[in-house]
């Protein structure tokens, strides 16, 4: 048991700084962004029983691959941000809430539509919504 409080006590000794500015750092983005991506939600997004899939783009599949990947990384680093700012300032369930729309996998429909039921999320991202001058969402069925 010793040990791992020497192991956490040496990594706040050497990666303290840059845990408090990346904290600092993305708390200031995710104020930033949030509402700009809030806003660009479709009203009925969290309404629909089955997603539609876009149409096939006329891009080369490597650039598509590409694409693909870059938006599943993004996605990953606001999940784990979220995830890390529900410890630290920031807006930890909206920025785990966007992370988790971004990427593709199984079964994602049904775990946004779970936490965007939760009073507080749907609020906080309507409240936004109409700072933003849109329409709130429209409230998804149990």
């Amino acid at each position: 048991m010793e040990s791992i409080w020497m192991f956490i006590s040496e990594f706040f000794d050497a990666w303290g700084w840059w845990v408090a500015v990346g904290s600092v750092a993305m708390f200031v983005i995710s104020l930033a962004a949030m509402p700009f991506i809030v806003a660009r939600i479709p009203v009925d997004y969290f309404t629909h029983h089955g997603r539609h899939r876009m149409s096939q783009s006329s891009r080369h599949p490597i650039f598509e691959l590409l694409l693909l990947v870059l938006k599943n990384i993004l996605g990953a680093v606001l999940l784990l941000a979220g995830i890390i700012m529900l410890f630290t300032p920031g807006q930890g369930l909206l920025s785990i809430l966007f992370g988790l729309m971004i990427m593709n996998y199984p079964g994602k429909y049904r775990l946004e539509c779970w936490i965007i039921r939760k009073p507080l999320i749907f609020s906080s991202v309507n409240s936004m919504r109409k700072k933003q001058g849109q329409p709130p969402l429209a409230e998804p069925e149990a």
